[in-house]
């Protein structure tokens, strides 16, 4: 599968003739000041809680591209507040079927607030099954045991884990992740964004190395295939 990446934890996937993008947050990256979200293509938008660093652009690329945006019933509900019409909750232990294949919603160990600092329902990741390959997208979470369950139910060709420490998994909680989910190949993301997570990227991919994994690692705005 094709795979975008626009800094931080902003990446798109394309699989099955469709545009898939997650967690839209690049105007307020520094680093990814080349990156003209207009020129973004989406069908399909999933956040993954409701962190600025995760919300921030979804308004403005849903409305220019038509997309359809799925987030747990408190951001569902956020959406329709702020004209996104095209919006479809999904909860933990949720599942739907779409043109691309099936997306599973299940838990993230993390907060999640909105900018106001109302109540951002429950954080979440998800597992999404296409005719290209599958993957996990853990969104922001804490390593937990609950991922050994992913693999009983869909056969994963990579997952997307935030490797930068401090308000998410660091790099040795991730290479656990995979072990937990059965990949071998890892997409790293929510790193280096802000002072606070900042990463050493020798010492993360010689770690995963030496676990006998393959940590991708796209400079922000190119396009690789996994």
């Amino acid at each position: 599968m094709k795979i975008t990446y626009y800094g931080h934890s902003c990446f798109s996937v394309y699989a099955n003739g469709k545009n898939i993008l997650f967690d839209p947050f690049i105007t307020g990256n520094e680093l990814a000041k080349e990156i003209n979200i207009s020129e973004i293509k989406a069908d399909y938008i999933f956040i993954s809680h409701a962190h600025y660093d995760h919300i921030l652009d979804v308004e403005s690329i849903a409305k220019n591209t038509g997309a359809k945006v799925l987030g747990n019933f408190e951001i569902y509900n956020w959406l329709l507040k702020n004209g996104i019409e095209n919006a479809h909750p999904i909860n933990p232990g949720g599942k739907f079927d779409f043109d691309f294949g099936s997306v599973k919603c299940v838990i993230a160990q993390h907060p999640s607030s909105f900018m106001d600092g109302s109540y951002g329902g429950i954080a979440c990741g998800f597992v999404l099954t296409t005719v290209d390959g599958n993957f996990y997208y853990s969104g922001h979470t804490a390593l937990t045991l609950d991922m050994q369950l992913i693999p009983k139910f869909t056969k994963l060709d990579f997952a997307v884990f935030p490797i930068g420490d401090g308000l998410t998994m660091g790099i040795d909680e991730a290479i656990e992740a995979s072990k937990l989910v059965g990949v071998n190949k890892i997409l790293g993301v929510h790193y280096d964004t802000f002072g606070f997570i900042i990463m050493d990227h020798q010492k993360a991919e010689e770690s995963f190395k030496n676990a006998n994994l393959h940590l991708f690692l796209p400079k922000i705005g190119s396009t690789i295939e996994i």
